[in-house]
């Protein structure tokens, strides 16, 4: 369950803030003072519930990892109305 709850957040990390600059040639972040992450204090509450299945057990934490840009991106479409082929799910982006 934990790595599944740490899927999610790195999926909101990478849908909402992560990004890397390139000028000239180079990476403009060096670490991650300069390289935007959510912090503790700008996540959610993540709340990951397990089915009860007969199927046997497997890994289910990197499951969860590709679903979170599609969720995030279906819940700005229910807000705003507006779909997008790209992933503009940064505040720059809803304001286009």
């Amino acid at each position: 369950m934990a790595q599944t709850e740490g899927n999610v957040i790195f999926g909101l990390s990478q849908t909402l803030k992560e990004q890397v600059s390139i000028s000239g040639g180079q990476v403009q972040q060096n670490n991650f003072y300069d390289y935007p992450v959510l912090r503790m204090s700008e996540m959610p509450q993540i709340d990951i519930q397990l089915m009860p299945s007969d199927n046997p057990a497997k890994g289910i934490g990197e499951a969860s990892l590709p679903l979170v840009a599609p969720c995030v991106g279906n819940a700005v479409f229910k807000l705003t109305g507006k779909r997008s082929a790209r992933c503009r799910c940064r505040r720059s982006g809803l304001r286009r």
